[in-house]
């Protein structure tokens, strides 16, 4: 791992040859892998690239030749790009260290996927902070959305995530992600996932989870403070109290899971103990949620 990059040197290779599954309709109406470089009918323009032996001369933009004295061809959204949005949550509860950096390598790592296949990326973290949104397509740009990620810190917003995050969900998504600890009140998660099937037929949400709150050990008197909140509260941690906590945690996410399920959304569960590699090559391969 090099001292610019929160991932190791060669994981761009090492994931080149992953991309996202879906059966969620893609954008247009012809027929094989969302991978074509056939251009799409529609006149949204993209951007150029340059010319190479054997594409449509049609496609020269002769204007800018004229500039430069370089062929290039402009390209038009492909009606069979995939669009992917990520939407990261930073609320206080996520800036725990190993949380904050595990859910920084997912959002490397989906990204360069999206951006290695040559379809569009959008990336949004939801703050009350002014913080411009990532919006690109091509490989070109694995790089500047790996060191925009590594950089970005956490948020000060007093606001909950599930109350900002549809202000910065990208319309007509092939696929969502959203990665979050689900710490947040069930109600208040409710709320939001009613409305997300509206922005895309496949909504992955990645619950990010470390060893403590999955399974604490401490012991004896202790103040424990609320990292959303602020609050505190002095406790006595017996056996029975540890226990009492992994109930009302257990019960939180059967109501998340059942939720998730209601509204049609896939959910993964990742732990801070597990390598980005892990979870990669294996939960989400198994998952059928990359290939």
């Amino acid at each position: 791992m090099n001292q610019s990059s929160i991932l190791p040197e060669d994981w761009s290779a090492k994931i080149g040859r992953l991309q996202i599954a879906t059966k969620s309709k893609l954008r247009g109406q012809h027929k094989g892998s969302h991978r074509s470089m056939r251009f799409g009918s529609s006149l949204d323009f993209s951007d150029f690239r340059e010319y190479h032996p054997g594409d449509d001369v049609r496609q020269i933009d002769w204007n800018v030749f004229g500039r430069t004295d370089k062929y290039f061809i402009k390209r038009f959204l492909d009606e069979q790009e995939m669009r992917v949005h990520i939407l990261l949550d930073s609320s206080k509860s996520m800036q725990e260290d190993k949380k904050w950096l595990l859910a920084k390598q997912l959002t490397i790592s989906l990204g360069q996927l999206v951006l290695g296949r040559d379809d569009r990326l959008s990336f949004a973290m939801p703050t009350e902070e002014k913080i411009a949104p990532f919006r690109r397509k091509g490989a070109m740009y694995r790089k500047a959305f790996s060191s925009y990620i590594t950089n970005l810190s956490g948020s000060h917003s007093q606001t909950l995530f599930t109350r900002q995050a549809l202000q910065h969900i990208a319309k007509d998504c092939t696929v969502l992600f959203i990665i979050s600890d689900g710490l947040e009140a069930i109600d208040e998660w409710e709320k939001m996932l009613r409305r997300l099937p509206k922005f895309s037929q496949d909504i992955r949400l990645i619950l990010v989870q470390s060893s403590d709150e999955i399974a604490p050990s401490f012991v004896g008197d202790l103040q424990l403070i609320d990292r959303e909140t602020e609050n505190r509260l002095n406790v006595s941690v017996s056996r029975r109290v540890v226990e009492d906590y992994e109930k009302k945690r257990q019960q939180h996410f059967l109501e998340l899971d059942a939720l998730c399920h209601r509204f049609a959304i896939h959910t993964l569960k990742v732990e801070t103990k597990d390598d980005i590699s892990h979870i990669l090559f294996h939960q989400m391969i198994r998952s059928n949620w990359i290939n």
